[in-house]
C-alpha cells in the first residue's frame, strides 16, 4: 500500500476501546468454552481464539446486504458485526434446539458454525439487503470457497442485468450490485483443490470478493512447509495478481497481530471490491492459536518451544493491547477494567445459556419422571422398573435421550399388562417422537407453501398441428420461455452460451438473452456449482449446467456437504433454490453414460433427484422447480435430443409433479418399474412379452428422491403380484433403492407371489459404442427374458425355461 492509503484511515477512541472490548470478550468466550468440554457439558469445542484482531478489522467493512462465506474461527467477527451474542455462542456449544436460543442451526451443528436467518418462519424471504448476511458454515475447511464465489457473482449479475435494476423482488437482495462478499479459510485447507479451483474463478470473472486466509502455520499438526508451495499461500498465488490490463485479483499480505495495518488492508481490499468488483485475498500470517486446534487435543504435543514462546509474544491481543496504550487510546488501568467486565459478562451470559438450555428439557424430564413413579406404584414387585426410575433420577443433567430412553425400556416390562400407565407411556413416546422429530428431523426439503410438492401438475395440451420436433427443441422452447419471462433466471456451464450447449437445447438463447443470462463457464463442476448455490443463497434463480453425469463427481462434496444439507442445518433458516442440470444414461462409454444413481441418492438427500423419460418431461420438471423454492437434480436422457416428440402447446405452463409415478402401460401378470431411458428399452420388451401372452405393466418413477409419495407402485403390486425393478445404475444400486422403498417403505411384500427381480448394469462402468452398450446396461433381451423367468416358474407349461 502507499502512504497515502495508509493514511486514509483514521481511528477514534470510542472505536479502539469497543473494539479491545470485544476482542477480550471474545478470547474469554475461547477460554470458558474449552472448559466446558472438559467439564462434560459439551461434546466438542473449537474456537477462534488468535484470530481476533483480524476479524475486527474484516467487520469495518462489512455492511448491510453483503455476505460472510468463513469457517468456524470466525467468532469474533460475528460478535463485531452484532449477528451472535455470547449466549448464542455457547447454545450452540450445548446444542440448544431452539431457533430462538441457538438461531443458526437450531443445535445441529457442531459450535462455531455460523449462519443469519435468511428465511421468515412462513418460508419467505426476509429483506437481506438491510441486514448482515453470513451463509451457513461447513465443517469441509475448503467448502466455503465454491459458494463464497457464488455470492460474489449474484453481485456482478445484479450490477450488469439492467431488468433487474427495477425489479421488486431482486431489491430484497441487492443494491445494484455493491454488495461485497467476505470470506475466510485457515491456510492447510488452501491446500485443496476447491480453494485453488474458487480463487481462479474469481479472477476470471471479475466478482468483488475478499477471501482472508487465517494463517497460524500448521494445519492441526502439520506446518506450512507440508501444506504448500513455497511455505505460503500468498506466495504461491503471486501469478494471480492482477497487472495493468489483465484480470486476476490483488493479493496481499499483513500481520495477524497488527491492527492499523490489517484495517488499512481490508479498507483498501474492500474499497476496490465494491467499487471494482475486483477480487483479493489477504494473507493474514504471523497468526497465533493459544488453545491449539480444537479440543481434542493440545499443541504441545507438535510446537516446539521456541514456537510457543513466540505464539505467547506475539499474541494478537497482547499486541493490540501495547499499540492502543502506546497511540494513547487507552490506559492499562482501563484494560484491567475492561478484561475483569468481559470475564464477568462472558460467566453471566455462559450461564445464561446453560441454564436455558437445561430448562428446555426440564419437562420431558419431569413428565417421564412422573410416569416412571406411577409404573412403579403400578408394578411394585418389578424390580427392573424400579431400577430405571432411580437410573433416572440420579441422572446429573439428564438430556432428552436419558428420559424417553427410560420409558420406551420401561414398556417392554409392561408389555404384558392392560395397565393405564401402559397407555400413557405409548402415546408419552409418541408424543416425544413427533416433537424430537422436528427438533432433529424437519427442514430436509422446504416445509413452505412453495415446496416442490405442492406445485400441481399440469399436461402438456396438443392438437391436431402439434409438430413432431427433436426432443432438444422442446428443451429449448422451454427455456427461452424461462428466460422470457422471468428475469432473475440464469444460465451457466460449459459450452451453455456461445454454442448452445452441446446438445443445443440453448441454441441462439444466448443472442437473444445476453451474455450475463447465458455464460460459458471453464471446465470446473465444483465452482460451476458454487456460482449456483452462492447465486441462489441471494434470490436469484440459477440454472447450472453439469455437461455430463459422470462429471458431477468433481463438485459431490458441495453438493452434500453444502446444498443438500443447507435447509436442514439451518433449521429452515436458508434455502438455495437451485436447478442443476445434467444429462446421462445409455451409448457413449466409460465416462459419458453415468447412472451412478444411488450414490446420488445416498449423499444428496436435500436435492430432489429427477429423472425424466423425454424431454417434454424434463421441461414440466424444470418449470415445476422455478416454482417451488427447493434445489433439484434433473437428468435429461443423453439419447433422447434427436428423438422426435410432439411440441405442447402450453410448453411454459408443463409441470411434472414430484413423486408421482406414471403407468405408461398398463398390464396383469408382471409390474415393472424403471425410469429414463430405460423406459424405452423396457417399452420395447413389454410390446415383445404381449406377443407371447404376457401382459406387462409399466412404471416409470419419474423422481427417485422423492420416490412414490402416493403408493402408485404398491397398488400396481397388488394387481399383478410380480415386480421387477429395472435401471442401468451397478448391482444393487439404484435398483436395491427401488426395492426397499416399495417391498419395505411402502410394504408391498404382502402382495407378492413370486420373489421380486432386479435387473441391473454390470458391475463396472459402461464399455463403449452400440455393443458395449448393448453388452454392459439392461436391453430388450434381459428385462424380456427377466419376466419370461417369473412367468416361467407361474405357469412352466405354457412358459418352459428358454436356456
Amino acid at each position: 500500500m502507499t502512504k497515502k492509503q495508509i493514511s486514509e484511515y483514521t481511528f477514534s477512541k470510542e472505536e479502539v476501546v469497543n473494539d479491545l472490548r470485544i476482542a477480550i470478550e471474545s478470547r474469554h468466550a475461547s477460554l470458558i468454552g474449552r472448559k466446558e468440554v472438559f467439564m462434560g457439558k459439551a461434546k466438542f469445542g473449537i474456537f477462534g481464539d488468535g484470530k481476533e484482531v483480524a476479524q475486527l478489522a474484516m467487520a469495518k467493512f462489512f455492511k448491510e446486504g453483503d455476505f460472510r462465506s468463513g469457517y468456524y474461527r470466525d467468532q469474533t467477527f460475528m460478535f463485531a458485526i452484532d449477528q451472535l451474542t455470547i449466549q448464542e455462542f455457547y447454545a450452540q456449544l450445548y446444542a440448544h434446539t431452539d431457533i430462538e436460543a441457538e438461531p443458526s442451526s437450531g443445535g445441529r451443528c457442531m459450535n462455531s458454525h455460523f449462519s443469519t436467518r435468511s428465511i421468515n418462519a412462513d418460508g419467505t424471504w426476509k429483506d437481506l439487503i438491510n441486514q448482515k448476511n453470513s451463509s451457513a458454515d461447513v465443517s469441509t475447511t475448503s467448502g466455503q470457497m465454491p459458494r463464497m464465489v457464488g455470492l460474489a457473482y449474484a453481485s456482478k449479475l445484479y450490477r450488469n442485468n439492467p431488468e433487474l435494476f427495477d425489479n421488486e423482488t431482486a431489491k430484497k437482495f441487492t443494491n445494484k450490485g455493491n454488495e461485497v462478499t467476505f470470506g475466510s479459510i485457515g491456510n492447510a485447507s488452501c491446500a485443496e483443490g476447491a480453494f485453488f479451483e474458487s480463487i481462479n474463478a474469481a479472477g476470471v470473472l471479475q466478482i468483488p470478493m475478499v477471501c482472508a486466509v487465517w494463517d497460524d502455520g500448521y494445519g492441526i499438526s502439520v506446518p506450512n512447509e507440508y501444506q504448500m508451495s513455497k511455505n505460503s499461500v500468498s506466495e504461491a498465488l503471486k501469478g494471480f495478481q492482477r497487472t495493468k490490463g489483465s484480470n486476476g485479483l490483488e493479493v496481499f499480505t499483513v500481520d495477524g497481530w497488527d491492527y492499523p495495518a490489517l484495517v488499512k488492508t481490508y479498507k483498501q481490499a474492500v474499497d476496490i471490491a465494491r467499487k471494482e468488483h475486483v477480487p483479493s485475498l489477504i494473507h493474514v500470517v504471523n497468526v497465533t492459536q493459544p488453545q491449539g486446534h480444537s479440543t481434542s487435543g493440545s499443541h504441545e504435543r507438535y510446537k516446539s518451544k521456541e514456537r510457543l514462546e513466540w505464539e505467547l509474544e506475539y499474541d494478537c491481543l497482547k499486541k493490540m493491547k501495547e499499540w492502543a496504550i502506546e497511540e494513547g487510546f487507552i490506559s492499562e488501568g482501563e484494560i484491567e477494567v475492561i478484561e475483569k467486565e468481559s470475564l464477568e459478562k462472558v460467566k453471566r451470559e455462559r450461564k445464561a445459556a446453560w441454564d436455558s438450555f437445561k430448562a428446555s428439557m426440564t419437562k420431558e424430564y419431569d413428565e417421564a419422571m412422573e410416569l416412571m413413579n406411577r409404573a412403579v406404584s403400578s408394578l411394585p414387585e418389578n424390580n427392573e422398573i424400579l431400577r430405571l426410575a432411580k437410573e433416572l433420577k440420579k441422572t446429573i443433567n439428564p438430556i432428552r435421550k436419558d428420559a424417553i430412553s427410560v420409558v420406551r425400556k420401561s414398556l417392554r416390562e409392561l408389555r404384558n399388562t392392560n395397565l393405564p400407565i401402559k397407555t400413557d407411556m405409548q402415546e408419552w413416546v409418541k408424543k416425544e417422537r413427533r416433537e424430537n422429530y422436528e427438533r432433529y428431523s424437519s427442514h430436509l426439503y422446504s416445509e413452505s407453501s412453495a415446496a416442490a410438492k405442492h406445485v400441481k401438475e399440469v399436461l402438456p395440451i396438443y392438437n391436431a398441428n402439434s409438430p413432431m420436433v427433436d426432443g432438444r427443441e422442446i428443451m429449448q422452447a422451454c427455456f427461452d420461455k424461462m428466460f422470457e419471462q422471468n428475469p432473475l433466471v440464469f444460465a451457466i456451464g460449459e459450452d451453455v452460451g456461445k454454442i448452445g450447449d452441446v446438445n443445443q437445447a440453448f441454441a441462439d438463447l444466448q443472442d437473444k438473452y445476453g451474455e450475463i443470462r447465458i455464460t460459458d463457464t471453464g471446465i470446473r463442476e465444483t465452482t460451476i456449482l458454487g456460482q449456483g448455490i452462492g447465486a441462489a443463497l441471494r434470490g436469484l434463480r440459477p440454472i447450472i449446467e453439469i455437461q455430463y453425469l459422470d462429471y458431477i463427481y468433481y463438485a459431490i462434496t458441495a453438493l452434500t456437504d453444502d446444498l443438500a444439507c443447507l435447509e436442514y442445518r439451518t433449521k429452515g433458516g436458508q434455502k438455495a433454490p437451485l436447478i442443476i442440470r445434467t444429462r446421462g444414461h445409455r451409448l457413449e462409454g466409460v465416462w459419458h453414460s453415468g447412472s451412478p444413481m444411488a450414490a446420488l441418492i445416498h449423499s444428496m438427500r436435500g436435492i430432489n433427484i429427477l429423472v425424466p423419460r423425454n424431454m417434454t418431461r424434463a421441461a414440466g420438471f424444470y418449470n415445476t422447480m422455478l416454482k417451488s423454492d427447493e434445489p433439484a437434480l434433473i437428468v435429461e436422457c443423453l439419447n433422447g435430443y434427436r428423438l422426435k416428440e410432439k411440441m405442447p402447446e402450453n410448453i411454459d405452463e408443463v409441470c411434472t409433479p414430484l413423486g408421482i409415478p406414471e403407468i405408461i402401460k398398463e398390464g396383469e401378470d408382471v409390474t415393472i418399474v424403471t425410469y429414463g431411458s430405460m423406459c424405452r428399452i423396457v417399452m420395447e420388451a413389454a410390446d415383445q412379452l404381449a406377443k407371447i401372452g404376457i401382459s406387462a405393466e409399466v412404471i416409470d418413477v419419474q423422481s427417485l428422491l422423492p420416490f412414490d409419495t402416493t403408493g402408485i407402485i404398491k397398488a400396481s403390486i397388488q394387481k399383478t403380484n410380480r415386480v421387477i425393478f429395472a435401471d442401468e445404475d451397478m448391482p444393487g444400486g439404484g435398483t436395491g433403492y427401488m426395492m426397499q422403498q416399495v417391498i419395505d417403505e411402502h410394504k408391498a411384500y404382502e402382495f407378492l407371489d413370486s420373489s421380486p427381480v432386479c435387473v441391473s448394469a454390470m458391475p463396472h462402468r459402461p464399455a463403449y459404442a452400440s455393443d458395449g452398450d448393448y453388452f454392459s446396461k439392461p436391453n430388450t433381451e434381459d428385462i424380456f427374458e427377466a419376466a419370461y423367468e417369473i412367468m416361467s416358474e407361474v405357469k412352466p407349461n405354457e412358459y418352459p425355461e428358454l436356456y
